[in-house]
Protein backbone atom coordinates (compact mmCIF):
# COMPACT_ATOMS: atom_id res chain seq x y z
CA UNK A 1 0.00 0.00 0.00
CA UNK A 2 1.27 3.65 -1.21
CA UNK A 3 0.56 5.95 1.05
CA UNK A 4 1.54 10.26 0.72
CA UNK A 5 3.96 11.56 3.16
CA UNK A 6 2.92 13.10 5.74
CA UNK A 7 4.05 16.54 5.60
CA UNK A 8 3.60 18.53 9.03
CA UNK A 9 5.08 15.14 10.54
CA UNK A 10 7.79 14.88 8.23
CA UNK A 11 8.84 18.59 8.84
CA UNK A 12 8.29 18.45 12.92
CA UNK A 13 10.84 15.29 12.44
CA UNK A 14 13.62 16.98 10.82
CA UNK A 15 13.43 20.32 12.71
CA UNK A 16 11.34 20.43 16.18
CA UNK A 17 14.70 19.03 18.16
CA UNK A 18 16.76 21.54 16.78
CA UNK A 19 14.30 24.50 18.25
CA UNK A 20 15.08 26.81 20.34
CA UNK A 21 11.69 28.72 20.41
CA UNK A 22 9.36 25.84 19.33
CA UNK A 23 6.23 27.83 17.67
CA UNK A 24 5.20 24.71 16.01
CA UNK A 25 3.89 23.07 18.86
CA UNK A 26 0.21 22.63 19.31
CA UNK A 27 -0.04 20.50 22.74
CA UNK A 28 -0.57 22.50 25.59
CA UNK A 29 2.37 22.98 27.90
CA UNK A 30 2.91 19.18 28.43
CA UNK A 31 2.83 18.49 31.64
CA UNK A 32 5.26 16.46 34.32
CA UNK A 33 3.76 14.16 36.11
CA UNK A 34 4.55 15.44 39.23
CA UNK A 35 2.49 18.46 37.81
CA UNK A 36 -0.33 16.38 36.72
CA UNK A 37 -0.64 15.18 40.61
CA UNK A 38 -0.44 18.06 42.14
CA UNK A 39 -2.84 20.41 39.73
CA UNK A 40 -5.45 17.43 39.90
CA UNK A 41 -4.60 16.88 43.86
CA UNK A 42 -3.89 13.26 43.40
CA UNK A 43 -2.26 11.87 46.30
CA UNK A 44 -0.08 8.95 47.61
CA UNK A 45 -3.71 6.57 46.92
CA UNK A 46 -3.12 7.26 42.91
CA UNK A 47 0.49 6.72 43.11
CA UNK A 48 0.20 3.50 45.35
CA UNK A 49 -2.32 2.23 42.13
CA UNK A 50 0.63 2.98 39.42
CA UNK A 51 3.20 1.36 41.69
CA UNK A 52 0.60 -1.81 42.29
CA UNK A 53 -0.26 -2.23 38.55
CA UNK A 54 0.81 -5.40 37.10
CA UNK A 55 2.05 -4.65 33.77
CA UNK A 56 0.33 -6.84 31.58
CA UNK A 57 -1.57 -6.01 28.72
CA UNK A 58 -4.64 -5.14 30.57
CA UNK A 59 -8.21 -4.61 29.55
CA UNK A 60 -7.77 -4.87 25.83
CA UNK A 61 -10.96 -2.72 24.63
CA UNK A 62 -9.58 -0.23 27.44
CA UNK A 63 -10.51 -0.50 31.21
CA UNK A 64 -14.24 0.27 32.29
CA UNK A 65 -12.84 2.51 34.32
CA UNK A 66 -11.30 4.44 31.31
CA UNK A 67 -14.33 4.00 29.41
CA UNK A 68 -16.55 5.29 31.67
CA UNK A 69 -14.83 8.62 32.56
CA UNK A 70 -14.55 8.96 28.46
CA UNK A 71 -18.17 8.40 28.05
CA UNK A 72 -19.15 10.92 30.84
CA UNK A 73 -17.40 13.47 28.25
CA UNK A 74 -20.46 12.98 26.10
CA UNK A 75 -24.15 12.95 25.91
CA UNK A 76 -25.69 10.42 24.80
CA UNK A 77 -22.41 7.95 24.72
CA UNK A 78 -22.26 4.81 27.10
CA UNK A 79 -18.63 3.30 27.77
CA UNK A 80 -19.35 0.12 25.13
CA UNK A 81 -19.28 2.15 22.26
CA UNK A 82 -15.42 3.87 23.38
CA UNK A 83 -12.54 1.82 21.58
CA UNK A 84 -9.41 2.88 22.59
CA UNK A 85 -6.19 3.61 20.51
CA UNK A 86 -2.86 4.88 20.63
CA UNK A 87 -3.84 8.88 20.77
CA UNK A 88 -6.34 10.22 18.13
CA UNK A 89 -3.99 9.77 15.21
CA UNK A 90 -4.33 5.82 16.15
CA UNK A 91 -8.32 6.27 16.90
CA UNK A 92 -8.37 8.16 13.30
CA UNK A 93 -6.23 5.35 11.51
CA UNK A 94 -9.26 3.15 13.22
CA UNK A 95 -11.72 4.16 11.74
CA UNK A 96 -10.50 4.98 8.01
CA UNK A 97 -9.51 1.42 8.14
CA UNK A 98 -13.03 0.15 9.11
CA UNK A 99 -15.52 2.76 6.91
CA UNK A 100 -13.49 3.15 3.99
CA UNK A 101 -13.26 0.29 1.21
CA UNK A 102 -11.54 0.97 -2.52
CA UNK A 103 -14.37 2.77 -4.81
CA UNK A 104 -16.20 4.56 -1.96
CA UNK A 105 -16.38 8.19 -2.44
CA UNK A 106 -14.98 10.65 0.68
CA UNK A 107 -14.78 13.96 1.39
CA UNK A 108 -12.32 15.67 3.40
CA UNK A 109 -11.27 19.01 3.39
CA UNK A 110 -7.93 20.94 3.25
CA UNK A 111 -6.47 23.02 5.18
CA UNK A 112 -7.03 19.46 7.52
CA UNK A 113 -5.26 16.99 9.03
CA UNK A 114 -3.42 14.58 6.03
CA UNK A 115 -4.63 11.58 7.27
CA UNK A 116 -8.25 12.75 6.84
CA UNK A 117 -7.10 12.69 2.52
CA UNK A 118 -4.05 10.24 2.82
CA UNK A 119 -5.54 6.67 4.15
CA UNK A 120 -9.17 6.92 2.28
CA UNK A 121 -6.69 7.72 -0.95
CA UNK A 122 -4.21 5.00 -0.07
CA UNK A 123 -7.13 2.38 0.53
CA UNK A 124 -8.36 3.49 -3.19
CA UNK A 125 -11.14 5.53 -2.04
CA UNK A 126 -12.26 8.28 -4.55
CA UNK A 127 -11.89 11.69 -2.22
CA UNK A 128 -12.99 14.88 -3.23
CA UNK A 129 -11.30 17.77 -1.34
CA UNK A 130 -12.83 21.03 -0.71
CA UNK A 131 -11.39 23.97 0.13
CA UNK A 132 -11.27 25.93 3.46
CA UNK A 133 -11.28 29.41 2.90
CA UNK A 134 -9.87 32.59 5.18
CA UNK A 135 -12.87 34.60 3.18
CA UNK A 136 -15.06 32.10 4.81
CA UNK A 137 -13.00 31.86 7.95
CA UNK A 138 -11.97 28.85 6.89
CA UNK A 139 -15.17 27.13 7.29
CA UNK A 140 -16.93 24.67 4.76
CA UNK A 141 -18.96 26.26 2.56
CA UNK A 142 -22.30 24.12 2.57
CA UNK A 143 -23.37 24.77 -0.96
CA UNK A 144 -20.20 22.83 -1.91
CA UNK A 145 -20.62 20.60 0.29
CA UNK A 146 -24.37 19.69 -0.68
CA UNK A 147 -22.98 19.40 -4.41
CA UNK A 148 -19.90 17.27 -3.73
CA UNK A 149 -21.87 14.10 -1.73
CA UNK A 150 -23.38 11.98 -3.76
CA UNK A 151 -25.39 8.68 -3.42
CA UNK A 152 -21.74 6.39 -2.91
CA UNK A 153 -20.47 8.98 -0.30
CA UNK A 154 -18.99 6.77 2.65
CA UNK A 155 -17.48 9.37 4.72
CA UNK A 156 -17.37 12.33 5.10
CA UNK A 157 -13.84 13.97 7.20
CA UNK A 158 -14.09 16.97 9.61
CA UNK A 159 -11.65 18.55 11.98
CA UNK A 160 -13.43 20.61 14.78
CA UNK A 161 -11.94 22.90 16.35
CA UNK A 162 -9.81 22.54 13.04
CA UNK A 163 -5.87 21.86 12.94
CA UNK A 164 -4.41 24.24 11.37
CA UNK A 165 -6.47 27.02 11.38
CA UNK A 166 -8.14 27.10 14.82
CA UNK A 167 -11.89 27.70 13.62
CA UNK A 168 -15.00 25.99 14.80
CA UNK A 169 -18.18 25.01 13.40
CA UNK A 170 -20.76 26.15 15.21
CA UNK A 171 -24.11 23.99 16.39
CA UNK A 172 -26.13 25.46 13.47
CA UNK A 173 -23.53 24.53 10.74
CA UNK A 174 -22.77 21.12 12.70
CA UNK A 175 -26.15 20.54 12.10
CA UNK A 176 -26.35 21.23 8.57
CA UNK A 177 -23.46 18.79 7.67
CA UNK A 178 -25.19 16.58 9.72
CA UNK A 179 -28.35 16.60 7.48
CA UNK A 180 -26.23 16.64 4.23
CA UNK A 181 -24.59 13.58 5.54
CA UNK A 182 -28.17 11.79 6.33
CA UNK A 183 -29.65 12.98 3.39
CA UNK A 184 -26.82 9.94 1.25
CA UNK A 185 -26.65 8.05 4.51
CA UNK A 186 -22.91 8.89 4.84
CA UNK A 187 -20.56 8.54 8.01
CA UNK A 188 -19.25 11.53 9.52
CA UNK A 189 -15.81 11.17 10.88
CA UNK A 190 -14.98 14.08 13.65
CA UNK A 191 -11.09 14.43 15.06
CA UNK A 192 -12.37 16.74 17.70
CA UNK A 193 -8.77 16.44 19.77
CA UNK A 194 -8.87 20.26 20.13
CA UNK A 195 -12.62 20.42 22.03
CA UNK A 196 -12.96 21.61 25.38
CA UNK A 197 -10.43 24.67 24.71
CA UNK A 198 -12.61 27.24 23.15
CA UNK A 199 -12.14 31.08 23.27
CA UNK A 200 -14.10 33.50 25.18
CA UNK A 201 -17.28 33.72 24.23
CA UNK A 202 -17.41 31.39 21.98
CA UNK A 203 -20.02 28.46 22.59
CA UNK A 204 -19.14 24.76 23.21
CA UNK A 205 -20.13 22.43 20.29
CA UNK A 206 -22.09 19.53 20.90
CA UNK A 207 -20.31 16.01 19.64
CA UNK A 208 -20.50 14.13 16.25
CA UNK A 209 -21.63 11.38 18.33
CA UNK A 210 -24.06 13.37 20.14
CA UNK A 211 -26.09 14.84 16.78
CA UNK A 212 -25.55 11.78 14.04
CA UNK A 213 -26.56 7.88 14.51
CA UNK A 214 -23.67 7.63 12.02
CA UNK A 215 -21.23 10.00 13.75
CA UNK A 216 -17.82 9.11 14.99
CA UNK A 217 -15.96 11.11 17.03
CA UNK A 218 -11.98 10.76 17.66
CA UNK A 219 -10.16 12.29 20.54
CA UNK A 220 -7.21 11.93 22.96
CA UNK A 221 -5.10 13.35 25.77
CA UNK A 222 -2.70 14.83 23.44
CA UNK A 223 -3.51 18.41 22.82
CA UNK A 224 -6.83 19.59 25.46
CA UNK A 225 -5.52 17.69 28.14
CA UNK A 226 -1.46 18.28 27.77
CA UNK A 227 -0.69 15.06 28.22
CA UNK A 228 0.76 13.99 24.26
CA UNK A 229 3.34 11.31 26.31
CA UNK A 230 0.32 9.38 27.13
CA UNK A 231 -0.72 7.66 24.05
CA UNK A 232 -4.20 7.75 24.44
CA UNK A 233 -6.88 8.14 22.36
CA UNK A 234 -10.28 7.01 21.47
CA UNK A 235 -13.32 6.31 19.05
CA UNK A 236 -16.93 6.66 19.97
CA UNK A 237 -18.36 4.73 17.50
CA UNK A 238 -22.39 3.70 16.25
CA UNK A 239 -23.19 0.26 18.02
CA UNK A 240 -23.24 -1.59 14.29
CA UNK A 241 -19.19 -0.96 14.01
CA UNK A 242 -18.21 -2.76 17.51
CA UNK A 243 -16.93 -5.65 15.97
CA UNK A 244 -15.15 -4.01 13.15
CA UNK A 245 -13.27 -1.53 15.02
CA UNK A 246 -12.20 -4.64 17.29
CA UNK A 247 -11.22 -6.72 14.97
CA UNK A 248 -9.01 -3.64 13.20
CA UNK A 249 -7.44 -2.81 16.53
CA UNK A 250 -6.93 -6.95 17.11
CA UNK A 251 -4.17 -6.33 14.15
CA UNK A 252 -3.08 -3.06 14.79
CA UNK A 253 -2.94 -2.04 18.78
CA UNK A 254 -4.26 -5.21 20.95
CA UNK A 255 -3.93 -2.51 23.97
CA UNK A 256 -2.98 0.93 24.95
CA UNK A 257 -1.11 -0.59 27.77
CA UNK A 258 -2.04 -0.78 31.71
CA UNK A 259 0.10 2.25 32.85
CA UNK A 260 -1.25 4.86 30.24
CA UNK A 261 -5.09 3.25 30.86
CA UNK A 262 -4.96 3.95 34.30
CA UNK A 263 -3.22 7.57 34.07
CA UNK A 264 -5.60 8.34 31.27
CA UNK A 265 -8.39 7.35 33.30
CA UNK A 266 -7.32 9.85 36.22
CA UNK A 267 -6.90 12.40 33.89
CA UNK A 268 -10.23 12.14 32.36
CA UNK A 269 -11.73 11.74 35.54
CA UNK A 270 -10.25 15.40 36.84
CA UNK A 271 -11.09 16.95 32.97
CA UNK A 272 -12.50 19.97 34.19
CA UNK A 273 -9.09 21.30 36.02
CA UNK A 274 -6.90 19.93 33.47
CA UNK A 275 -8.90 21.89 30.60
CA UNK A 276 -9.77 25.23 32.66
CA UNK A 277 -5.32 25.29 33.10
CA UNK A 278 -5.39 24.61 29.36
CA UNK A 279 -7.99 27.34 28.62
CA UNK A 280 -6.35 29.82 30.97
CA UNK A 281 -2.68 29.28 28.85
CA UNK A 282 -4.35 29.67 25.64
CA UNK A 283 -6.04 32.70 26.29
CA UNK A 284 -3.25 34.64 27.73
CA UNK A 285 -1.25 33.75 24.50
CA UNK A 286 -4.05 34.64 22.24
CA UNK A 287 -4.12 37.77 23.47
CA UNK A 288 -0.38 37.91 22.97
CA UNK A 289 -0.45 37.00 19.64
CA UNK A 290 -3.55 39.89 18.69
CA UNK A 291 -1.12 42.58 20.37
CA UNK A 292 1.76 41.35 18.37
CA UNK A 293 -0.48 41.24 15.11
CA UNK A 294 -1.74 44.95 16.08
CA UNK A 295 2.06 46.38 15.65
CA UNK A 296 3.27 43.82 12.71
CA UNK A 297 1.47 44.82 9.55
CA UNK A 298 3.50 42.24 7.78
CA UNK A 299 1.45 39.33 9.62
CA UNK A 300 -2.41 38.36 9.62
CA UNK A 301 -4.85 35.74 10.86
CA UNK A 302 -8.64 34.80 10.89
CA UNK A 303 -8.60 34.67 14.29
CA UNK A 304 -9.00 31.39 16.07
CA UNK A 305 -12.46 30.23 18.23
CA UNK A 306 -10.60 27.16 19.99
CA UNK A 307 -7.78 24.51 19.76
CA UNK A 308 -4.02 26.04 20.39
CA UNK A 309 -3.35 26.74 17.00
CA UNK A 310 -3.61 29.13 13.91
CA UNK A 311 -2.60 30.17 10.38
CA UNK A 312 -0.62 33.35 10.37
CA UNK A 313 -0.43 34.52 6.71
CA UNK A 314 3.07 36.64 6.22
CA UNK A 315 4.43 38.75 3.55
CA UNK A 316 8.05 37.29 2.85
CA UNK A 317 9.90 38.12 -0.41
CA UNK A 318 10.80 34.04 0.05
CA UNK A 319 7.60 31.10 -0.12
CA UNK A 320 7.52 29.89 3.53
CA UNK A 321 9.33 26.68 3.42
CA UNK A 322 12.48 28.70 3.12
CA UNK A 323 11.31 31.49 5.94
CA UNK A 324 10.57 28.71 8.23
CA UNK A 325 14.19 27.36 7.45
CA UNK A 326 16.20 30.40 7.56
CA UNK A 327 14.25 31.81 10.59
CA UNK A 328 14.96 28.76 12.83
CA UNK A 329 18.66 28.78 11.23
CA UNK A 330 18.95 32.23 12.10
CA UNK A 331 16.66 33.04 15.48
CA UNK A 332 16.00 29.30 16.65
CA UNK A 333 12.29 30.03 16.40
CA UNK A 334 10.30 27.09 14.75
CA UNK A 335 6.97 27.33 13.06
CA UNK A 336 5.46 24.96 10.64
CA UNK A 337 4.92 26.05 7.18
CA UNK A 338 1.71 26.01 5.37
CA UNK A 339 2.76 24.42 2.49
CA UNK A 340 2.67 21.07 4.49
CA UNK A 341 -0.66 21.58 4.58
CA UNK A 342 -1.67 22.56 0.80
CA UNK A 343 -1.37 26.48 2.00
CA UNK A 344 1.63 27.88 1.06
CA UNK A 345 2.88 31.35 2.48
CA UNK A 346 1.14 31.04 5.56
CA UNK A 347 2.41 28.95 8.94
CA UNK A 348 0.69 26.94 11.40
CA UNK A 349 1.27 29.00 14.92
CA UNK A 350 1.20 27.03 18.24
CA UNK A 351 0.43 29.47 20.80
CA UNK A 352 0.94 26.67 23.60
CA UNK A 353 4.25 27.41 25.21
CA UNK A 354 5.04 30.10 28.21
CA UNK A 355 4.39 33.12 27.51
CA UNK A 356 8.26 34.78 27.71
CA UNK A 357 8.87 32.15 24.71
CA UNK A 358 5.72 33.39 22.44
CA UNK A 359 6.75 36.99 23.52
CA UNK A 360 10.28 36.47 22.26
CA UNK A 361 9.60 34.23 19.23
CA UNK A 362 6.88 36.83 17.78
CA UNK A 363 9.73 39.29 18.23
CA UNK A 364 12.33 37.17 16.56
CA UNK A 365 9.85 37.27 13.22
CA UNK A 366 9.37 40.51 13.18
CA UNK A 367 12.98 41.16 13.34
CA UNK A 368 13.76 38.31 10.74
CA UNK A 369 11.50 40.10 8.39
CA UNK A 370 13.50 43.07 8.93
CA UNK A 371 16.54 41.15 8.30
CA UNK A 372 15.07 40.08 5.23
CA UNK A 373 13.67 43.70 4.03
Amino acid sequence: MQIAPFGVELWLNEFEDSARLNLAETSISALSLREFFELTGLGDSALDELLDARLSYGAIPGSERIRTAISGLYENVTPDLVTLAHGTIGANHLAHLVLTDAGDHVISFSPSYDQHAAIAESIGAEVTVLPLLPENGYLPNLQELREAVRPSTKLICLTSPNNPTGTLMDAAMMAEVVGIARSVDAYILCDEVYRGVEAPGVEPVPSVADLYEKGIATSGLSKAFSLPGLRVGWAVIPKNLKAQFADQRDYSIISVGVLDDLLGALAIEHHEVLLERSRSILNRNRAVVEQWLENEPRASWVKPDAGSAALLKIEAPVDDRTFAIGLLEQTGVLLTPGSAFGVPEHYRLGYTCSEETLREGLAEISGYLDQLG
